[in-house]
């Protein structure tokens, strides 16, 4: 036992099991087995150092192909290398956990080629490894020197203890020193017939359930069609990041395998809300990227929303992408593209509080919903000088409080009553990937989206006179008014945020929103929709005031209004708008003294109130909205609305 240390160590045992791991005491790095025990009656640990060769040998025999890579590696630490360490930087993606130990294999070859039972070579390697090592770890646990260690007891390792630290704070600094874990990229070609669904690509984004209509082997192949995409346009590089949900690595993986197949060069940047995986893309220089996201559907529902070149995907771009792969027009490459990964977190949140710093604090409630936004709203909003108080910050794929969807208001009251319980000056919710916002004030009051525009507008034309302001069909009527008289263009455009970006790059508009929570600054950011980015601008106009934040949003222009409505319909609820709009627009109707508006679905406009009717490009739902002087106006018009559509659904349940 010469060589060893014995120290009490109380905090770490697994389950009431033997567990090793790699640790660095004096200087050197080791191998350390712990296992529980009691001291004086209380639970304690005895742990014992070996040589680390003990756990090394297995990756020394194992056999390593000319010109591969082989690593073992313990968070950000790597234990042991052997071959072409110019692969190093890409293993990551085929690393293979080494049962529950903390530990993993890494590997990477330069091309890909089968192997036995129609695996990669990298795979065969990793596989061969891990049944090394796990035999290996298997026999140490149970080894005499193990075992001595426990019949030993508490009392004679507490007589051995020193002041070097414990194996449990060895791990916890290898942890707080550990990048995100890799997202694994599968190295071997699609060899079997994959059945793609052509519904799953919608109108702004590719969306659909998960092991039903979205696969690894169905991401591969979007991956893919996004890289021939790229190929075609001359661009190499694009970013890839992930939200929260439980799918969320595996289609990534899937996604990344086949944008790599398509020859294009991938910077992971792992569990991210969606802007910043757009941050990302301007930040490193690739100008493109993919965000696995299911935004705020439900759990078992995934995603894909993509920018190329700049430029948001939408309608016939992302059409064209299922027809590249019903048709077979995927580019492969001679090699795969390289795979890099980046944590750019820290970057974007140094980026935003360099430019926004509130005047006063205000306290603020940041419910993340369980969403992927938790993991950086609270540090960015307190970077810009907010006091933050988290609420369902801890990212939970199943979301077990509430849905991630902000412009539901029943999502919103665990936030209204965190507000009140705390006295915060203001609460602000995301949705389940971070691009949308959603506020209440403290007296409870939400404050839907089209008036937070109105105060982003003030803000945006004090600086930029004149400047465009885009909002979707379903804002407000008093909009338009309000950004006229602070010295705005205002324009009105369809609903969807690929749609919005792309009318802002056409128009060069300084900002726009919608309806939903998506708020797009190009005046001192990069005009992508942003939750979280519009959070602290918020926060950063309301602490510049002298009024209190429920005094400033509740002097905002209002009406008596509706959230949206969605009525869930079983015929092409596209087909249903178009017959109801086209009845509306009949010289004699009932619709004859309004002001129509027909480029997404039908907004007719009164005098004293306006509604619409139209299709969601995301779910089989109609979405109507309206909004009136008073109730009585508001309810003339809603009971208009459901006359003309009970004559197109007699059997639809219209009670809005």
């Amino acid at each position: 036992m010469s060589d060893s240390t014995v120290l009490i160590w109380p905090e770490h045992t697994s389950r009431g099991r033997p567990v090793a791991a790699v640790v660095r005491d004096d200087g050197q790095v080791h191998l350390g087995v712990a296992a529980p025990a009691e001291l004086a009656g209380a639970p304690a640990g005895a742990y014992v150092r070996l040589p680390l060769d003990l756990l090394t040998a297995g990756f020394e025999q194992a056999p390593l192909p000319d010109g591969t890579y082989l690593a073992l590696r313990q968070g950000s630490h790597t234990v042991f290398e052997r071959g072409q360490t110019a692969l190093a930087r890409s293993a990551d993606a085929l690393s293979r956990p080494i049962g529950d130990t903390g530990l993993r294999a890494a590997a990477a070859v330069p091309n890909v080629e089968r192997g036995p039972a129609g695996l990669g070579a990298v795979p065969c390697l990793v596989v061969a490894v891990l049944l090394v090592l796990l035999a290996a770890l298997l026999l140490l646990a149970a080894s005499p020197l193990a075992a001595r260690l426990l019949r030993r007891g508490p009392v004679a390792a507490a007589a051995e203890a020193s002041d070097e630290p414990t194996f449990g704070e060895a791990l916890q600094r290898e942890a707080a020193a550990a990048p995100p874990p890799p997202v694994p990229v599968r190295a071997e070609e699609t060899v079997v017939e994959v059945q793609v669904e052509p519904g799953i690509f919608r109108a702004y984004d590719i969306r659909g359930v998960v092991g039903r209509e979205l696969t690894p082997q169905v991401a591969a192949l979007i991956g893919q069609a996004i890289g021939s995409v790229m190929a075609e346009e001359g661009l190499t590089d694009i970013v890839v990041g992930r939200d929260g949900r439980l799918s969320g690595p595996e289609l990534a993986g899937g996604l990344i395998e086949g944008l790599r197949r398509a020859g294009r060069n991938v910077i992971d940047v792992g569990m991210v809300p969606t802007p910043v995986v757009y941050f990302a893309a301007y930040h490193l220089r690739a100008g493109s990227g993919v965000a696995v996201t299911g935004s705020h559907n439900p759990p078992e529902y995934n995603g894909f929303k993509i920018v190329v070149g700049g430029q948001t995907l939408s309608g016939e771009a992302i059409a064209d992408l299922y027809a590249r792969i019903r048709d077979g027009r995927l580019h492969q490459a001679a090699e795969p593209g390289r795979l890099a990964q980046e944590d750019v977190a820290e970057a974007y949140i140094r980026r935003i509080a360099d430019d926004v710093q509130l005047e006063r604090p205000l306290k603020v409630v940041a419910d993340a919903g369980n969403g992927v936004a938790g993991e950086i709203a609270p540090r960015l909003l307190e970077a810009i000088g907010a006091e933050v108080v988290p609420l369902y910050c801890d990212v939970d794929g199943t979301f077990p409080n509430h849905h991630p969807d902000p412009s539901e208001p029943h999502n919103l009251q665990d936030l209204v009553e965190t507000v009140k319980q705390f006295g915060a000056d203001l609460g602000v919710a995301f949705d389940g990937d971070g691009d949308r916002l959603g506020v209440v004030t403290r007296e409870g009051a939400v404050i839907f989206p089209d008036r937070l525009l109105m105060l982003y507008a003030e803000d945006v034309l004090q600086r930029n006179p004149g400047a465009l302001v885009i909002y979707d069909v379903k804002c407000t009527g008093k909009l338009s008014d309000h950004i006229l008289r602070h010295g705005g263009s205002p324009l009105m455009w369809k609903t969807g945020h690929s749609l919005i970006k792309s009318k802002m790059r056409e128009t060069e508009a300084e900002l726009a929103g919608e309806m939903s929570g998506h708020f797009f600054f190009k005046e001192r950011w990069y005009g992508f929709d942003d939750g979280l980015y519009s959070a602290a601008r918020l926060l950063e106009i309301l602490a510049g005031r002298e009024e209190s934040p429920s005094e400033v949003l509740g002097a905002l222009p209002d009406a008596v209004s509706t959230p949206e409505i969605k009525v869930p319909v079983e015929d092409d609820p596209h087909a249903i708008v178009a017959r109801f709009s086209a009845a509306a627009q009949a010289p004699d109707g009932p619709f004859a003294g309004a002001r129509l508006t027909t480029i997404d679905g039908l907004r007719a406009d009164w005098a004293d109130g306006w509604g619409l009717l139209r299709a969601s490009n995301t779910t089989p739902v109609l979405v109507l909205r309206f909004e009136a002087d008073d109730e009585q106006a508001l309810e003339r018009i809603r009971a208009l609305y459901r006359e003309q559509l009970r004559e197109l659904l007699p059997e639809a349940n219209l009670e809005f």
